[in-house]
């Protein structure tokens, strides 16, 4: 079948053939630091848990192995690694008075990470939308925002535990934290990849999931 219209014809056609072949320009190489970027962006595993810009935690906890991270509430908490939502409480059913128990927490998001370990954030003003049990979440995703629901003492801030996930639901002395979680923030703080799964291991054949 012949393409109407396609052969021009008379001495254009000639001069159309006699031309030089076009060149065709050859596409501009990434920069390094774009791959750089790339590269980083595609190993990053671990996220400082709450990001803003003015934050502030202790290296200890009172009673037990955790950290309170301080930052204005609202401000967004994100998915410590990769990994799927154990947990979730959108309500705060703490009764003021109780020193101890499984609702000290407030609103709270508890994750297994695809490292193993278990990441904890509780006092929450608010769970993200669509973050609910069986939910995947990927490395730096929000998940909620600061609050002072709980036993907080009316103060902003992200209750912060590491963890194995043992009974992975209700073993709420276990969920708080078992691991010290201050080195592993600082590194993250800077952009480093320090990884809590040799310690919570560590922990675990020790304790056997008892806190």
């Amino acid at each position: 079948m012949s393409l109407a219209g396609c052969a021009v014809g008379g001495s254009g056609s000639s001069a159309a053939a006699d031309a030089a072949p076009a060149r065709v320009a050859a596409a501009p190489a990434a920069a390094p630091a774009t791959i750089q970027l790339a590269a980083a962006a595609a190993t990053k595993k671990y996220a400082f848990p709450v990001a803003a810009k003015n934050v502030s935690w202790h290296d200890t906890h009172a009673g037990y192995k955790a950290t309170d991270i301080f930052a204005n509430c609202g401000s967004k908490v994100v998915a410590t690694t990769n990994g799927v939502v154990l947990e979730v409480s959108r309500v705060d059913k703490y009764k003021k008075g109780v020193k101890d128990g499984p609702y000290n927490g407030g609103k709270f998001v508890s994750i297994l990470g695809d490292d193993g370990v278990r990441y904890y954030g509780s006092h929450l003003q608010s769970v993200t939308k669509g973050i609910k049990a069986g939910v995947r979440v990927k490395v730096g995703q929000q998940v909620g925002k600061v609050g002072k629901t709980g036993n907080s003492s009316g103060v902003c801030h992200l209750h912060y535990g590491i963890s194995p996930a043992c009974k992975k639901v209700g073993d709420w002395k276990v969920r708080r934290g078992v691991v010290w979680p201050y080195s592993y923030l600082k590194s993250w703080r800077k952009g480093g990849q320090k990884s809590p799964v040799a310690a919570v291991k560590k922990w675990n054949k020790a304790h056997g999931c008892k806190a």
